[in-house]
């Protein structure tokens, strides 16, 4: 696959997409892409106001695009039932599905509504949740594409199946890389059980290199002092959220993706430029743990993945 940026983007026109995360960075510029190329983008956001804030954004820079708002907590099970519920009673079939949204190394151990942990329960767990709730909508589209925003982070994570909610040993750094881990051995699992179970889904799994979000502006220990040198030296570091964007708009729209593939930037180490095919972590290919962790997220949310009504 020859460099990609959202300019390659076909027309969209006709489909449903749904971004988690779709009020700023990466997911605000994955949705108003879809949106520019003439999709229907559901916006799925934790706050009303900044929700409702990025869909006048939209429709300002892309005169015409038909966005919405719908409410969506992932620190709560019970949210994600009503997200789910709300999107099968109102639409016929929904064509992509990024699972974009997440939190990073947050310093001290928190817990979601459900009582995960909050890096795996909202990063991992409810994306897990919200993707088999769908799974009868996403059936529906004629082709259908699920990604999930997995990390560079993930090449040193580890999947803790006896502990997943890290009730002891928390650690900011590692207990992220499980996540994104996760995800990614989540996008290769489904792939897999697609094809054995004839879903037709595609899916697949992007990262953004390291683009310069809300994520990483407000992530663990930031000071004035380290905000300053963000500020001198993030250009030289971090790229664009538009850049961090191109992987995801490539694996949700690009005509010759390989299903189960995993894509992001291709410049140094992965952590910046062009769009392309990136490199999975060994621990990644692991079938036996990857089949531990679907069950154990199937028990540990209460959903299954079933592809009827």
């Amino acid at each position: 696959m020859t460099a990609w940026a959202p300019e390659a983007i076909p027309a969209q026109t006709g489909k449903l997409a749904i971004v988690t995360g779709a009020n700023s960075g990466i997911g605000y510029v994955t949705a108003r892409e879809l949106a520019r190329a003439g999709a229907q983008v559901i916006l799925a956001c934790r706050a009303d106001a900044k929700g409702g804030r990025a869909v006048e954004d939209i429709r300002r820079e892309a005169p015409g695009a038909l966005v919405t708002y719908m409410k969506l907590d992932l620190a709560s099970l019970a949210s994600v039932r009503d997200f789910a519920a709300r999107v099968k009673d109102g639409y016929g079939a929904l064509d992509i599905l990024v699972n974009n949204a997440g939190v990073m190394a947050l310093p001290a151990r928190r817990e979601t509504l459900d009582g995960f942990e909050m890096q795996i329960g909202v990063n991992f767990l409810s994306h897990f949740a919200l993707t088999a709730l769908l799974l009868p909508i996403l059936m529906k589209a004629p082709a259908p594409r699920v990604i999930q925003l997995a990390s560079i982070a993930h090449r040193s994570g580890r999947i803790k199946l006896a502990d997943l909610n890290y009730a002891q040993g928390y650690k900011p750094w590692p207990v992220y890389q499980q996540s994104k881990l996760a995800m990614l051995m989540f996008a290769l699992e489904l792939q897999r059980r697609s094809d054995a179970g004839g879903w037709g889904l595609i899916s697949l799994a992007a990262h953004p290199g390291v683009a310069a979000t809300e994520l990483v502006a407000n992530g663990p220990g930031v000071n004035a002092l380290s905000a300053l040198g963000m500020k001198v030296l993030g250009p030289l570091i971090f790229q664009s959220a538009k850049a961090g964007a191109w992987p995801s708009l490539l694996a949700a729209t690009a005509p010759d993706v390989k299903p189960g593939g995993y894509y992001g930037s291709t410049g140094f180490m992965e952590m910046r430029g062009p769009a392309g095919e990136a490199k999975i972590a060994k621990q990644a290919l692991d079938r036996k743990v990857a089949a531990g962790l679907w069950d154990l997220a199937e028990s540990l949310t209460g959903v299954t993945f079933t592809p009827g009504p």
